[in-house]
C-alpha cells in the first residue's frame, strides 16, 4: 500500500466516523449553516466594521476581501476540481448506501472545498487586517470550523477536502492581505495592524 492509498483510506474512514454522526435536529442545523444566503447578515456586519476601522478608505480592504474569495474560489472550484476529479462522498459509488445525504448530493467532485477555502480565507483575512482593534475577530475561526465541518456532516465532502480547502483560504488571505496593504502603502497610508 503506498502512502496516498493510506492517505486516502484514512480519509474515507474518518468521513464515514464524522458522517454518521447524525440526528434529525443536527440535519436542519447543519443544512443552514452550510447555506451561504444565511450568512449575509455576518457579512454586512464586517462590512460595518471595515467602515469603523478605516472610514472612506474601507474600499481598499473590500479590494481585499474580493481578491481572498476569488482566490480561494477559483483555485478550488475552477482549478483543483477540474483536475484532481475526486467524487464527493455523495457521488462515491464505493459509499453508496452508507453517506448520509441530507437534501443536496452537490456536483460530482469535491476536492478541495470552496466552502471551507472562502470561510477560512474570511476569516484568516480578517484575523491580520483587524485582530488589534477588534480582538473578537478571532471568532470567526469558529464559524469557518462549523461551516466546514457541515460539509462533511452534509455528505458532501471528505475531511480531506476541507483540510486543502481551509489551506488554501488561507493561502488565499496571506496573499491577498499582502495586496491591500500594498495599496494602502501606495495611498500614503500605512496599515501597521496587519502582519503581513
Amino acid at each position: 500500500m503506498t502512502l496516498m492509498d493510506f492517505l486516502l483510506d484514512l480519509d474515507r474512514d474518518i468521513f464515514i466516523f464524522l458522517n454518521g454522526l447524525h440526528t434529525p435536529w443536527l440535519d436542519v442545523v447543519m443544512y443552514y449553516l452550510s447555506d451561504k444566503y444565511i450568512w449575509i447578515p455576518l457579512y454586512a456586519f464586517l462590512l460595518y466594521l471595515c467602515y469603523l476601522k478605516y472610514g472612506m478608505q474601507c474600499w481598499i480592504v473590500v479590494i481585499g476581501i474580493a481578491l481572498t474569495v476569488l482566490l480561494a474560489d477559483r483555485i478550488t472550484s475552477g482549478l483543483m476540481k477540474d483536475y484532481f476529479h475526486r467524487l464527493r462522498p455523495s457521488h462515491d459509488p464505493g459509499l453508496a448506501g452508507i453517506v448520509h445525504i441530507v437534501k443536496s448530493r452537490g456536483g460530482n467532485y469535491g476536492f478541495a472545498s470552496s466552502h471551507a477555502a472562502n470561510t477560512f480565507g474570511l476569516a484568516t483575512f480578517f484575523w491580520l487586517m483587524f485582530r488589534d482593534r477588534f480582538k473578537f475577530i478571532g471568532w470567526l475561526f469558529l464559524w469557518a470550523t462549523l461551516v466546514t465541518y457541515s460539509r462533511v456532516y452534509l455528505g458532501l465532502h471528505f475531511p480531506g477536502d476541507v483540510l486543502v480547502g481551509a489551506l488554501t483560504g488561507i493561502l488565499s488571505a496571506g496573499i491577498a492581505c499582502y495586496v491591500t496593504n500594498m495599496l494602502f502603502r501606495k495611498l500614503g497610508r500605512e496599515n501597521s495592524d496587519a502582519a503581513l
